[in-house]
């Protein structure tokens, strides 16, 4: 196990983004170690309130340090927003914080399973209290279902190919730890991009998948916006393509009226209108925040805001 510190990715930028109100109420989605909380918190006033989700056993303990009583920290995915609103009396929301992916502990834990970079059971879960591990998942799917997952989690262009070395190779026991499927990777890939290691995205895709990383997003995003007051802030962190994209399309169509059919006779005043309107540009991180913490080089920040229904 590894002590490297966890630094959250613009976190300036994200709080500014919230543009915060004292006595508001808050939704941190991805609690990790703390550094949006607690800068929300710090701009927050007495009568402010702040609810922060986590899946993962070991960020709930690093909140019990946060001894402030505007904050609750919830052992549960962020796809339990609504449920876990409603059962604290919270019918809307001033802002919603997602920093989507994995976090930097979660990666250089070797016990986690998450990175190839350490021999370990293969186990990728956030939550690992619950759920199928990587390594259980892998020994009953079929190769059509292993080959997809790598396919749309992972954008391998190599993906039967390794489904099917993974297959051959858990016929003759089971793929159990990370450095086992690092290895069938390894053989089965046979060019790779420079300076990425052949099981990238192999690892990425089981990731995904084991998490069910895509349909929490999902699921979430329209229930943030049900619960949000009139310009409360969505404000989400994404690493990769596949998340950015499902955000970006939410966003983009919940701030248009709905498309229909061309020739209907509905004047356009009459039209629903959007829900969220587009704040700014996507935000990335700087130069300099890159140079100082390399894991934020893909990460971009969109926005949106709540307009009266």
């Amino acid at each position: 196990m590894t002590n490297t510190p966890h630094i959250t990715v613009l976190l300036e930028e994200a709080v500014a983004a919230l543009a915060i109100k004292p006595d508001g109420v808050y939704v941190d989605g991805t609690f990790g170690r703390g550094g949006h909380s607690r800068a929300i918190l710090a701009q927050l006033g007495p009568q402010g309130r702040l609810i922060s989700f986590d899946r993962d056993p070991v960020a709930i303990a690093a909140g019990q340090a946060v001894a402030d009583p505007r904050f609750e920290l919830v052992h549960a995915p962020f796809s339990d927003f609504a449920e876990a609103l409603a059962e604290r009396g919270i019918a809307g929301v001033d802002g919603v914080l997602l920093d989507l992916g994995v976090s930097s502990p979660q990666l250089d834990e070797a016990e986690r399973g998450m990175s190839f970079r350490f021999d370990a059971p293969l186990d990728m879960r956030m939550d690992t209290t619950r759920g199928v591990t990587a390594a259980e998942w892998l020994a009953e799917a079929a190769l059509a279902d292993i080959t997809r997952v790598l396919r749309e989690y992972g954008e391998e262009r190599f993906a039967y190919e390794i489904a099917k070395a993974i297959a051959a190779a858990r016929a003759g026991g089971p793929v159990a730890t990370t450095g086992q499927l690092a290895a069938i990777v390894e053989k089965a890939v046979r060019t790779r991009e420079p300076g990425q290691h052949p099981a990238t995205r192999t690892f990425q895709a089981l990731r995904i998948c084991v998490n069910q990383e895509l349909e929490e997003l999902s699921l979430v995003l329209p229930q943030v916006v049900a619960r949000l007051a009139v310009g409360g802030r969505l404000v989400v962190i994404s690493f990769h393509s596949l998340e950015d994209r499902i955000v970006k399309r939410f966003m983009r169509d919940e701030s248009r009226p709905p498309q229909l059919p061309a020739r209907l006779p509905v004047r356009a005043a009459d039209l629903p209108k959007p829900k969220l309107a587009l704040v700014g540009k996507p935000v990335r991180p700087s130069d300099e925040e890159v140079a100082a913490n390399p894991r934020s080089r893909s990460a971009v920040m969109r926005i949106a805001e709540r307009l009266e229904s």
